[in-house]
């Protein structure tokens, strides 16, 4: 059985259409990005959550789970 790839939402099962890149500065390198990937009604909350502590690096659409690297 294949696994799709769900929204990093709290509780949410939706298929995953964003990839948001983000780091935490105090603890990572510049270059290092972690990934949460959010469906189409979580990208803003979970992009405004990261955004709020200046953690948000990048948003890009997610097509597939070869495509992302996930952390």
């Amino acid at each position: 059985m294949e696994l799709q790839p769900q929204c990093s939402a709290k509780g949410c099962r939706a298929e995953a259409v964003w990839q948001l890149r983000w780091n935490n500065p105090k603890l990572h390198t510049p270059d290092y990005r972690k990934t949460w990937l959010a469906c189409a009604d979580h990208r803003e909350t979970l992009g405004s959550f990261l955004d709020a502590r200046g953690f948000l690096r990048e948003v890009t659409p997610f097509t597939a789970a070869g495509d992302a690297v996930i952390s």
